[in-house]
């Protein structure tokens, strides 16, 4: 399986995180999973790729050409070069069978609601998986919550995700996961 991995580029962050990240990478790499992702070396991208390396695993990074240099990029993984970020969000959505959402920014926010949209839209039926280290993802599932209370989302909008808060949930998610048909529009 080939494990796209969504999260923070910033090592500003909580070393928790950090840690997290990367063990989870080193358990993508032992379980003979591949990784594919921004192609960062810093924040829970590089640590997650660091996990991955440390495991003896692959992993494919994936960067505009722009970011060549600013410095940024991992040495230690093939990369794939596009010219936009909609081709490196493309190109990881393509390749990859399931998806990780680590603790991120305004970039990973954007990712995982493309990737839910496009679940819900039909695109794809792969697992999505919001990995909710410390509770950092509780106020966004608490709007979620809310925009369907007022009715903005469908109730079962909630099955086209899943929120594991530890290493073992996600794998046990994605493992046991099943790819259920959804209708957005209820068959209208």
């Amino acid at each position: 399986m080939t494990i796209c991995v969504f999260g923070s580029s910033s090592d500003a962050i909580d070393r928790a995180y950090l840690d997290a990240a990367e063990q989870l990478g080193e358990r993508i790499a032992t379980r003979g999973d591949a990784l594919i992702y921004g192609a960062g070396k810093y924040g829970v991208m590089g640590a997650v790729s660091r996990g991955v390396l440390r495991g003896g695993g692959k992993m494919t990074g994936v960067s505009p050409q722009f970011f060549v240099n600013r410095g940024v990029l991992a040495d230690y993984s093939e990369i794939v070069f596009t010219e936009t970020m909609r081709e490196r969000k493309a190109y990881m959505e393509d390749n990859s069978d399931a998806f990780i959402i680590c603790a991120g920014g305004i970039g990973t926010f954007e990712e995982f609601f493309e990737v839910l949209t496009l679940k819900q839209l039909g695109r794809h039926q792969k697992p999505i998986i919001i990995y909710n280290v410390r509770g950092y993802y509780t106020p966004l599932l608490e709007l979620m919550e809310q925009s369907i209370r007022e009715h903005f989302l469908a109730e079962d909008t909630v099955t086209l995700y899943a929120v594991a808060e530890t290493e073992d949930e996600v794998f046990s998610l994605l493992d046991s996961y099943e790819a259920a048909a959804y209708d957005k529009y209820g068959g209208k």
